[in-house]
């Protein structure tokens, strides 16, 4: 029987604003564009407070549905947040099997194809179960798909740790990586996290195909090389239907910061943010601060609690720090820094509206954490970057933008032997980003960016291709509800 209901995808996603976010911005392009409506699935594990904005509002055709709260009282405290994931995902996979059997069930409903997020492949063999097209959501670059791909044979074939690995990894149509550039997760084999990251990489080859948030611009050599290695039946093809940037907020561009902006000269002002879930420790933000302030140039600081043990803490949402009762990050700062900096700076706890600062004419560079979200969205604004990576694969992102190719960020140097980046190193390469040479290489680079972002966003442009390919893949391939519930073993 022919299928009567519009196309409908159910799309996993795992915890986290820099996850969330780009799923609503996919279903909200395939309901604008080619009128297929969404679930997206969400978790009540790690579910982060931030994470709720994206999905309150969402346009019509697209519905959220939550999977229920699974034990994790036997994973260790100090478990890695990749742990936390993945072992959510794999305990509640039967959760998952029954909402898709109800939803195939759904004559006003039926799934046209399941896609799992970066982090949820495991999901992908409940969906082949069921018949239903199977893809991974890939939300961040194709290179660092590529690197986790290769994962298996890098566990299978080294011994050593990856920071020690004697040469650079080097993957077709990707950057030479040294071993420590490699994602965090698979830095320690002793982790169990090194075991899940090696098991990530072989579920991706049960993927029909990966959609990736990027532009050909961008990654153009790597997604040449794949494309080759998927025509020879290697990966399954991948389809670059980014950059997925939100729109501007009204409601955002009211916050307290985009007055004082208005204030300030065009290109002057360094804006300073670590993503939803970058943390840095108490004597690096104390440092940060009086690079800021010996800099001399103006700067806009988002500023979250600190923590001494964990880069990654925010990333659930929520208070971080052990140090106290403080309910105010900005508390943490050196005395008298704020009203110091005043007449340059400001400094606001915990969220910016950072697409609309970005989109600020007064702001002429970003100190990032490399999160693949915030390097796109610099990327659509046309500011260069100061990259100073954290956890995931922040550090090859990192190496991306400042490489020959992209030439969008420059770096800062940590201390070897302690990670610190010293109050010397952020004055000088803040100065250096704003007002010197190399900054201003980048700072045309990142208008070139952006115009071969809008590019790729056009109707009939790049982007708009590739997700078309993928629909009508999808319309192709989608069973009929009756077949569909006769695969999945009736409800």
């Amino acid at each position: 029987m022919a299928q009567v209901h519009a196309p409908h995808v159910v799309v996993l996603t795992s915890p986290g604003v820099g996850h969330v976010a780009p799923v609503v911005e996919l279903a909200t392009r395939l309901a604008a564009l080619h009128g297929v409506t969404s679930t997206i699935v969400t978790y009540t594990n790690l579910s982060s407070p931030a994470s709720s904005p994206a999905l309150a509002s969402l346009p019509p055709g697209i519905s959220t549905a939550a999977l229920p709260e699974v034990p994790l009282d036997d994973l260790p405290g100090g478990a890695h947040i990749v742990t936390r994931i993945i072992t959510v995902v794999q305990r509640t996979l039967p959760h998952l099997r029954s909402l898709l059997c109800s939803l195939l069930g759904s004559p006003a409903c039926g799934v046209t194809a399941f896609l799992a997020d970066m982090l949820c492949p495991a999901a992908l063999a409940v969906a082949r179960e069921l018949g239903v097209p199977h893809y991974v959501f890939y939300t961040s670059s194709l290179m660092s798909l590529a690197t986790l791909l290769y994962t298996p044979e890098l566990a299978r074939t080294t011994t050593c740790e990856c920071r020690d690995l004697p040469g650079p990894v080097v993957l077709p149509g990707c950057l030479p990586l040294h071993g420590a550039d490699l994602v965090d997760p698979v830095q320690e084999r002793t982790d169990p996290v090194y075991g899940l990251l090696v098991d990530m990489g072989l579920d991706y080859l049960h993927s029909d195909g990966f959609i990736v948030n990027t532009f050909d611009a961008l990654e153009h050599e790597t997604l040449e090389a794949f494309k080759e290695l998927s025509d020879k039946g290697v990966y399954a093809p991948a389809y670059a239907v980014g950059p997925f940037v939100r729109s501007f907020s009204d409601e955002a561009a009211k916050h307290r910061c985009m007055p004082w902006l208005d204030e300030q000269p065009d290109g002057s002002v360094l804006y300073v943010c670590f993503g939803s879930g970058g943390t840095l420790s108490t004597l690096q933000t104390a440092e940060l601060a009086a690079g800021l302030e010996a800099s001399g140039q103006r700067f806009l600081w988002v500023v979250r609690f600190p923590n001494d043990k964990d880069s990654s803490a925010s990333y659930f949402g929520g208070k971080t720090t052990d140090h106290g009762d403080a309910d105010d990050p900005l508390s943490y700062l050196p005395e008298g820094f704020a009203e110091r900096t005043r007449p340059v700076g400001l400094v606001v706890p915990e969220w910016a509206p950072q697409v609309e600062i970005l989109g600020h004419r007064a702001v002429g560079g970003f100190l990032t954490h490399c999160g693949w979200n915030s390097a796109l969205e610099t990327m659509a604004a046309g500011v260069p970057a100061l990259a100073w990576p954290l956890f995931a694969e922040q550090r090859m992102n990192a190496v991306k933008l400042a490489s020959e190719h992209v030439g969008l960020a420059l770096r800062v140097s940590a201390r070897r032997e302690d990670g610190l980046v010293s109050r010397e190193e952020v004055a000088a390469a803040v100065r250096e980003l704003m007002v010197g040479e190399k900054g201003a290489v980048a700072r045309e680079r990142a208008r070139e960016l952006r115009a071969e972002a809008r590019k790729a966003l056009v109707p009939g442009g790049p982007a708009h291709q590739a997700l078309a390919a993928v629909v009508d893949m999808w319309k192709c391939a989608a069973p009929s509800p009756e077949a569909a519930v006769a695969a999945g073993g009736g409800l």
